[in-house]
């Protein structure tokens, strides 16, 4: 069962994988700005996301397609270990996913890369922050079926 938008597309929900508060404020604010009304579901840490995504946690589910929008630094399990345990399930192995992080660290980079996202985008370098964020995954969207 998949949700269609009014041109038919495969309407793409976002699990936002980030502990803090601050940031998911500014992200639901980007995409309301940017008019982007893909639903958003929230998760804190890894393991609620893990929960999320294998239909077990106890009040929150998500429909495929989606994107993961992941920090690395979160309590109780990492992005890094997220990444981790995501690639060797294969049910979800193909999700496709963009780490936010406040993290410039190249050993990161390299280990999130090794992981196969889609892209690392570093949450301070940012002049705009989630604004651009919000326009890149509008754009991205538009061009890229997902399975």
């Amino acid at each position: 069962k998949s949700r269609d938008d009014m041109n038919g597309m495969k309407v793409v929900s976002v699990l936002l994988v980030d502990d803090d508060a601050v940031d998911v404020m500014a992200a639901h604010r980007a995409f309301r700005k940017h008019r982007i009304a893909n639903p958003i579901v929230e998760a804190s840490d890894g393991v609620d996301a893990l929960e999320i995504l294998r239909g077990t946690h106890p009040t929150k589910t998500i429909e495929p397609p989606y994107v993961i929008l992941l920090d690395l630094n979160m309590p109780r399990m990492s992005g890094l270990e997220f990444l981790s345990v995501i690639r060797e399930d294969d049910q979800l192995r193909s999700a496709v996913i963009f780490v936010l992080t406040t993290s410039a660290d190249g050993e990161d980079r390299a280990k999130a890369y090794d992981a196969n996202v889609a892209g690392y985008i570093v949450k301070t370098a940012m002049a705009d922050g989630f604004f651009k964020i919000a326009e890149m995954l509008e754009s991205y969207w538009r061009i890229v079926t997902l399975p």
